[in-house]
């Protein structure tokens, strides 16, 4: 059984006490039950500002029969159209979350005093001392601003038994190495139809985990394996890894067209 304790221990071990945590969690991981709110109050008692991707790319996004180039779609294959189709319009409070997220966002995004990015699609939501700052550095403008936030109020990412594919603040390091993020649409609060930038694949993460390692720490719960990093450490040594060796983050799909087309630079200026 793992109690409260177990849980409070590796939030200390992981020098995360106080501090704004973007948390990438698998609740199956612990091999045992443990439920989201649990872990979200072991935080939060250990007054850290917990922060999570709350995407809603499956909700919200509009589908476009044409784009720039190495945009990541092949726009041969969809249908001509002259017109966005008529869809409902993102809020920070529609309750919406992309499911493959997994239970903790869903629970999160629920809580009392949470708060949400207002980008339609990549949205973060926050809840703690400090979730206010972190969202207001979102905008539809500004998809990672959060990241960079969590960055400057010198945070942590923790991973609870989930890979380095899981780890969102890399799509900032894929930009920060000079790759443009691709392109989507959606409705904004207003209603109005807005291009917004997305992240790329993250199924080839993996593979900087050399460059990361030595900024890792990590702990054990039950069978749940935690990494914790600081954000601008990881942010650094990504930037500069993806840098060296654009083809580092590509997939183990030889054709994956979110792949070629961030490695090759992101999407073409018109």
């Amino acid at each position: 059984m793992i109690l409260t304790e177990h849980l409070d221990t590796a939030v200390h071990d992981l020098d995360l006490a106080g501090r704004p945590v973007m948390l990438h969690t698998s609740l199956r991981s612990f091999g045992t039950t443990v439920d989201a709110d649990t872990l979200l109050d072991v935080l939060l008692k250990r007054a850290c500002t917990v922060m999570v991707p709350a995407f809603t790319e499956p909700q919200f996004a509009l589908p476009a029969s044409a784009g720039p180039a190495r945009n990541g779609v092949d726009y041969t294959t969809v249908p001509a159209g002259t017109a966005f189709p008529e869809g409902p319009a993102y809020s920070v409070d529609c309750g919406l979350i992309n499911p493959h997220l997994g239970v903790l966002p869903a629970v999160l995004i629920g809580r009392a005093g949470a708060v949400r990015g207002r980008h339609p699609l990549n949205s973060f939501a926050a809840v703690g001392p400090q979730a206010a700052e972190l969202m207001e550095a979102q905008s539809p403008d500004d998809v990672y601003g959060p990241i960079r936030e969590l960055a400057d109020r010198d945070g942590a990412i923790l991973l609870v038994g989930v890979g380095l594919n899981r780890l969102t603040a890399l799509h900032l390091a894929e930009q920060r190495s000079g790759r443009r993020l691709f392109l989507r649409w959606a409705r904004d609060e207003d209603g109005e139809v807005r291009m917004v930038e997305v992240g790329s694949c993250s199924e080839g993460f993996p593979r900087l985990e050399p460059a990361l390692r030595p900024i890792a720490r990590t702990t054990t719960v039950g069978a749940s394996r935690w990494h914790a990093y600081p954000a601008r450490q990881v942010l650094a040594a990504a930037t500069a890894a993806i840098a060296a060796d654009q083809d580092i983050t590509h997939c183990a799909d030889s054709g994956c067209l979110l792949c070629r087309d961030a490695i090759a630079g992101g999407p073409q200026a018109p």
